[in-house]
């Protein structure tokens, strides 16, 4: 009788950790999973986390000052995750906004990016999710970058 009482006690915490987890944060652990993936310079993972037709985006300036927009492809951007060594990337973010709606979800993190350990850059992400196949998969990505004015560096 206790080993049945003890079964059905640990079957029911098991499925109350599984029902625990919102949406909100199925579509943190898929924005996680792309940044560990670039700390360890994994670009198969990396690649794993968009969407087949994702579109990747750099707001930047150019020589005369204008606000451009830069497109990357994923798989480049992917391939260029794999040939880093581990830990040459750290990109820190904090999750300010998460909004989903069925298998739609919006996220914005600010974030700063250190490179062989030191500061870089800081900036803002901002992703749109597509929930596929029971999977949340990263279909837009834009983000901004600059040196100046990144006056909180993420720990």
């Amino acid at each position: 009788m206790a080993k049945a009482f003890l079964l059905a006690f640990l079957l029911s915490c098991a499925e109350s950790t599984l029902l625990a987890q919102t949406p909100e944060d199925s579509v943190k652990a898929t924005v996680n999973k792309l940044f560990t993936a670039m700390k360890n310079g994994d670009g198969a993972t990396t690649l794993l986390c968009f969407t087949d037709s994702a579109v990747l985006q750099t707001i930047a300036r150019n020589k005369e000052g204008e606000t451009i927009v830069k497109n990357e492809k994923v798989a480049d951007f992917a391939t260029l995750v794999g040939t880093m060594p581990k830990n040459l990337a750290d990109e820190r973010i904090q999750f300010e906004v998460i909004k989903v709606d069925g298998p739609l979800a919006v996220v914005w993190t600010p974030y700063s990016f250190y490179l062989d350990g030191l500061f870089s850059h800081c900036g803002v992400n901002s992703f749109q999710l597509i929930r596929q196949n029971g999977q949340w998969k990263i279909h837009y990505l834009i983000d901004t970058r600059r040196k100046q004015g990144c006056s909180s560096q993420l720990p």
